[in-house]
């Protein structure tokens, strides 16, 4: 029987840290602050912002919400980015997805200044992730790589396969992992025999979003199984993308849905909020590295 990865106590554990940094930083008149701007009444997004408010709240953190209408121009969502980049009072600035078309969410994220960019979107954060420099990476990926931290799973020469490709979770996951000198393996839609490839994988990293669509034959005995899906199935329970019943009796460590991946993400996005606040304080940040640190000289690598 696996043993369980507890992705809610661990983000529980690390706000209880970060709630300690921001008071020490208060006493510095310093005040970590996240602007959320949220386009449209999508009844999702507004139940992931109050979880976000309510996270700042526990932790501290100052808390701006800037709701803008269905129909809103992309000149109007671009020129309040703008504004919010200039604030000096503002730490952090995430742009709650998605965003009601014909709006274009890439140039949104393009426009949003790489240093408050803490949701880890903007194209200077995803290339320095990519070479290897400090960065601020998305939230997923980097709950992901401290619940691996967490229970001492070393990523290192092992055969890792992350299902799903998205810019969310796959493509940076990857990078990170691959930083980490993984082997990787990234499987989408159009990946032939994927029962074959999930079954040579010491780490399997589900992020397609289907329920339940990895099942027991495709994991091999004693894979780390991590559940990034969030669906809900017919009776509106939530579940992930792991038939996490019948593969918790082969894999060596699992995470649950919900519990698990979940509250992870919210609790990085409240540290890089932070570590944003440090940095633009003239703070240093002792950052949480995914690079080998033995082929890093002077930002060129040698592999």
């Amino acid at each position: 029987m696996a043993i369980i990865i507890n992705g809610k106590e661990l983000a529980k554990k690390i706000r209880l840290n970060l709630k300690e940094e921001v008071a020490e930083l208060n006493n510095k008149k310093i005040y970590p602050k996240l602007a959320v701007i949220m386009v449209g009444e999508d009844k999702a997004s507004q139940v992931y912002v109050r979880n976000k408010s309510k996270a700042c709240n526990e932790v501290g953190i100052e808390f701006e919400e800037f709701l803008l209408p269905e129909n809103t121009t992309m000149e109007n969502l671009l020129n309040l980015i703008d504004e919010l980049n200039n604030r000096d009072d503002i730490s952090g600035i995430l742009l709650q997805s998605p965003i009601p078309k014909p709006l274009n969410i890439r140039e949104a994220f393009n426009k949003i200044d790489y240093r408050k960019d803490v949701d880890g979107f903007n194209p200077v954060n995803v290339g320095k992730l990519a070479i290897g420099e400090k960065a601020f990476i998305s939230c997923t990926p980097y709950g992901v790589v401290k619940m691996l931290e967490e229970y001492n799973i070393n990523p290192e020469g092992k055969n890792v396969v992350i299902i799903g490709r998205s810019n969310i979770v796959g493509k940076p996951l990857s990078q990170c992992l691959l930083n980490k000198n993984a082997t990787i393996t990234i499987c989408h839609s159009k990946t032939k025999n994927i029962k074959e490839i999930t079954k040579n994988a010491d780490i399997l990293i589900a992020a397609v979003g289907k329920p339940h669509f990895v099942t027991e034959d495709m994991v091999q005995d004693n894979a780390v199984v991590i559940d990034v899906g969030i669906n809900r199935n017919e009776e509106g329970k939530l579940i992930g993308d792991v038939d996490f019943e019948n593969v918790e009796k082969k894999a060596s460590y699992i995470t649950p849905v919900p519990g698990g991946v979940g509250p992870m993400t919210i609790a990085m996005l409240m540290n890089n909020v932070v570590e944003a606040a440090k940095i633009q304080n003239g703070i240093k940040v002792e950052w949480k590295q995914f690079y080998n640190k033995r082929f890093y000289i002077k930002n060129v690598f040698y592999n």
